[in-house]
């Protein structure tokens, strides 16, 4: 399974490679690209290799213990025998001492501890990981803004051209008018004015193309020349309902985890500890009290520890966690409910806009046939220029309209789909 990932992954780059060098590019390559390349991508490595550090931390925990403590004192008062023997001197502790103590502890059996403390990291680790999901979910709507602002820049671009070619043409039909006497000098200025306005908007796009095209390329990381096709998306809306599959569950889920984690370590709290130890030691009296010498000694065992303190706080800690868990899932809810009430806008929006576009192309058919009634009428002298102008940019405005209905549908499908990672 991990070589066909890794395989997939491959394809995907390479295929990526081909369509930047080959000079066409698609939304989805972009938003890989993109992902890969932002600086925060790095992240990944860092919570993983702090969480190893972290769970191979716990593990230690089952290690043998070393401890070694050192002491000195002088106290006011001593041990003595009660007794005094009048043919036996029974020589009295020294009120300095001093002891040296090296101990070596073996847990057996911790309560849970260390298993909670693993179960912590690993949770937090999959928190972090998801909340950068999260974040680069979100790198997605930068690449569509610049993606499709440029696919409606060509598209504009396009009508100008056309807008230019029929200025063009009108402008050489009022000039050989002007020869004729039929038309005067202003009524070719008039043309020659719209002519120039058409340049300075063909200039206004193709800089705010650029623009967008610099903008992509850095989120990108690869260089996208002028020239390069952008291919459009498709139109067509995915068949069935759509499953959420939004990078924000699996944030929830893993926040869920740690919660889950977090009661683990609250009941180990306050459960028994038992473990071995040894004790080796040099003092000053040793173990036997009454030898007022320097000796050695040790104590081996088994030892029982058990804090109960805990059991005080235990119900409300637990309580406090549940309360967590429960606004968790209201956040939850309303994150599908607010998807659930943008999938239907946008539903709807779908519908809108193709109602549009249809009637875009009935406009455009009406705005072509009066245009061109126009141009007849000002070659018969019946029309002024004026008016043939006014009637070219009304075509050029619609067409210009079905451009942006149509991107604009393009945009919006595509949004639905990612409002679900489809």
């Amino acid at each position: 399974m991990v070589k066909g990932m890794r395989r997939g992954i491959w394809i995907l780059v390479l295929t990526g490679w081909i369509s930047f060098t080959s000079g066409q590019v698609t939304l989805e390559v972009c938003q890989e690209k993109a992902k890969r390349n932002y600086p925060i991508v790095k992240q990944y490595g860092i919570i993983e290799a702090i969480a190893e550090n972290n769970l191979s931390n716990a593990n230690k925990g089952w290690l043998p213990q070393l401890s070694i403590t050192g002491r000195i004192t002088h106290q006011s008062d001593v041990t003595e025998l009660p007794i005094k023997l009048p043919t036996i001197n029974i020589e009295g502790m020294s009120k300095d001492q001093y002891q040296g103590v090296v101990e070596i502890t073996q847990t057996i059996w911790d309560g849970g501890i260390i298993s909670s403390q693993k179960g912590i990291t690993k949770a937090n680790r999959e928190l972090e990981k998801s909340k950068l999901d999260v974040d680069l979910y979100a790198l997605r709507e930068r690449v569509n803004q610049y993606y499709f602002g440029i696919l409606l820049l060509e598209e504009q671009l396009k009508t100008n051209e056309i807008l230019i070619d029929e200025l063009k043409s009108n402008y050489d039909k009022v000039s050989a008018m002007v020869k004729n006497g039929v038309a005067n000098e202003a009524d070719l200025n008039a043309v020659r004015v719209e002519e120039i306005k058409a340049e300075q908007r063909k200039i206004e796009i193709m800089t705010t193309g650029k623009g967008y095209r610099e903008m992509l390329s850095l989120l990108t990381g690869e260089d996208i020349m002028e020239g390069t096709v952008f291919e459009k998306p498709g139109t067509e809306l995915p068949a069935g309902a759509m499953t959420n599959r939004r990078p924000e569950l699996d944030l929830f889920d893993s926040q869920k985890m740690l919660f889950e984690s977090q009661r683990g370590t609250i009941n180990a709290g306050i459960m028994p500890r038992i473990g071995l130890f040894v004790q080796g030691g040099y003092g000053k009296p040793g173990l036997n009290m009454l030898k007022n010498e320097v000796s050695g000694y040790y104590i081996g065992g088994v030892r029982l520890s058990w804090n109960l303190s805990g059991l005080y706080t235990r119900g409300n800690s637990l309580e406090t966690i549940e309360l967590n868990s429960k606004a968790l899932d209201s956040q939850r809810e309303t994150f599908l409910f607010n998807s659930e009430i943008k999938s239907v806008q946008q539903i709807n929006e779908i519908k809108k806009i193709r109602q549009l576009i249809g009637k875009d192309a009935e406009i455009i058919q009406l705005r072509n046939s009066i245009k061109r009634a126009a141009e007849s009428k000002v070659e018969n002298g019946t029309l002024s220029v004026t008016d043939l102008v006014r009637e070219i940019n009304s075509e050029n405005m619609a067409r210009q309209e079905m451009a942006l209905h149509e991107i604009q549908l393009m945009m919006t499908i595509y949004n639905l789909k990612n409002l679900y990672n489809n």
